[in-house]
């Protein structure tokens, strides 16, 4: 059995776009976060690199897409994109001040005041 990455008949790929207004420090942050994350793992490869990944992962949450529609447009699979969604929300989580941290510094600088 051989596979081919042809369309059959009048099927053709769609890719749906979309605007995704980013900051470069945003991107740049998350990128530089999973590239960290990847080498402590010491992860060998990634089907994209970590920047398009950020950049898949903010238009999955930004913009509420599809995981099927990043995922075809990008030669990956949904579950893919959702492993990354997923893995990216924790490494961001885990950066996060804790709520009872960020409360004792607002209560130490409204003293202070």
């Amino acid at each position: 059995m051989t596979k081919t990455k042809e369309h059959t008949e009048d099927t053709e790929s769609r890719v749906y776009q979309c605007r995704l207004p980013l900051s470069t420090h945003t991107l740049n942050y998350l990128t530089d976060l999973l590239r960290r994350h990847l080498k402590a793992t010491r992860s060998k490869w990634r089907a994209l690199p970590p920047g398009r990944i950020a950049v898949i992962v903010l238009a999955v949450l930004r913009h509420d897409q599809r995981l099927a529609d990043m995922a075809g447009g990008n030669d990956i699979s949904a579950t893919t994109v959702r492993r990354w969604r997923d893995e990216l929300i924790a490494l961001l989580a885990a950066k996060a001040p804790r709520l009872d941290r960020a409360l004792k510094k607002i209560t130490k600088r409204s003293w202070s005041s």
